[in-house]
């Protein structure tokens, strides 16, 4: 992996490379796996290629497709593999390294962790990284604290995504749920004052923090300084992670100060999804943790996995891995951030008419979201658009825009036009 050793603020930047130094790169490791067709003597492993009835092998185009070859070809990325050699089963050898390559290349590049301090692995999306952050983190507690059960909150706020409180469900944590000001979508100070407090007095004395990067409604961010200046002034035990599920590959290019970055001793853990601003297929999450916090959830029983398992999901497509590095080495640096700032440049467009409409509406500067008062348009207009709103059990306060590749300049202008005749006839 040919990387520039300069920085610019949080960024160092990295190459692109052509579709044939990918296509050459990819088949390489690929070939350096075990193949089931080979002539290895195969017999042990509980896996093999997909079935030839549908996905039969001499098709002509998987000669050019490296991403389709490797799922035809079915590596198995079972592990955490940046953890040992060991860890990298022979099998899998070559494409196991790739996905290694790409959480070296995401930790250090993208969010600016020193070299070879990090771990993580392509998890099937934002919900598995951000169980597996908290199944670290309520291990952590309670082997190095002998925290109880009880005695382990789940801090998050009330604009988190779903997976916070399906996590704290699954391993019995007691969420504490911050409230946000309605406008800003900024976490009230008060809140976490007495929410924290209340908890403490029902003894809860160890903190699992979330802080988001990005909400799924609003594309607000929380103030992770903030939070962790907190907790450390409460003199507590406490870890954060970051869900930038949604913000991760967008807003490291678009805000060159962001503090979300291991730069930032506050900034534990963090996830990223492949599958939303870098395109890639649905099952691309990714979960970077720094060293140390993996051995808290070894499965020792995975004793047939050399290395062992670390993961929520066990067994995992290396496709997957596969797909982001190849997005990711297809741009390089400066092309993704041109493409972000693109998409940023679209929304601002979006919010300088909405802003000449007099419409009300929250955004987040870096971001590419829009979420729009639902008092200013129709349930029909929102309707027509595909737009999404904020409950669907009850009464919706807001409806989201999201400007993203396939949003063309045609379709923005004929919303805002729709939307201002609505607001005219009012």
């Amino acid at each position: 992996m040919e990387l520039i050793a300069t920085h610019l603020f949080t960024i160092m930047y990295w190459k692109k490379r052509s579709h044939e130094q990918i296509k050459e790169y990819i088949f390489k490791a690929l070939d350096q796996n075990l193949d089931y067709r080979g002539d290895r003597p195969i017999l042990g492993i509980p896996g093999t290629y997909l079935d030839t009835t549908e996905f039969y092998p001499d098709a002509p185009f998987l000669k050019d497709a490296p991403y389709m070859s490797a799922m035809v070809r079915n590596p198995n990325h079972i592990g955490v593999h940046t953890l040992s050699e060991e860890s990298v089963l022979e099998v899998f050898e070559g494409t196991q390294k790739i996905e290694k390559e790409l959480i070296k290349l995401v930790a250090e590049e993208i969010f600016n962790g020193d070299p070879d301090a990090q771990d993580g692995y392509v998890a099937t999306g934002g919900t598995e990284a951000n169980i597996q952050a908290m199944w670290i983190y309520r291990n952590y507690f309670q082997k190095e604290y002998g925290a109880r059960l009880g005695e382990i909150g789940l801090v998050y706020s009330q604009d988190s995504h779903y997976s916070m409180p399906k996590g704290g469900n699954l391993l019995n944590l007691q969420s504490i749920i911050l409230e946000v000001e309605q406008d800003s979508r900024i976490i009230k100070k008060e809140s976490l004052e007495t929410k924290i407090k209340a908890a403490m007095e029902d003894g809860v004395k160890y903190f699992i923090v979330i802080a988001n990067l990005s909400t799924t409604m609003f594309g607000s961010v929380d103030d992770i300084d903030l939070m962790g200046d907190f907790f450390t002034n409460m003199n507590v035990p406490f870890k954060i992670h970051v869900d930038a599920a949604y913000g991760g590959f967008i807003y490291p290019f678009t805000n060159t100060t962001s503090r979300f970055t291991f730069q930032n001793p506050y900034l534990n853990s963090i996830t990223a999804d492949g599958h939303k601003m870098l395109q890639t297929p649905y099952g691309t999450g990714l979960f970077l943790i720094r060293k140390g916090y993996f051995d808290y959830v070894k499965t020792n029983e995975a004793q047939y996995i050399p290395g062992k398992d670390y993961t929520v999901s066990g067994s995992r497509s290396g496709a997957n891995a596969i797909s982001m590095w190849m997005i990711l080495q297809i741009h390089g640096s400066e092309g993704w951030k041109y493409k972000m700032e693109t998409l940023c440049d679209k929304t601002e467009r979006i919010c300088k008419k909405l802003d000449r409409m007099g419409v009300a509406y929250f955004r987040n500067p870096y971001l590419n979201i829009i979420a729009i008062k639902s008092k200013y348009l129709s349930k029909e207009l929102a309707h027509k658009y595909y737009l999404v709103a904020n409950s669907y059990e009850f009464e919706p306060e807001w409806y989201k825009i999201v400007v993203m590749p396939h949003v063309k300049p045609g379709t923005i202008d004929s919303f805002l036009m729709e939307l201002e005749g609505e607001i005219r006839s009012q």
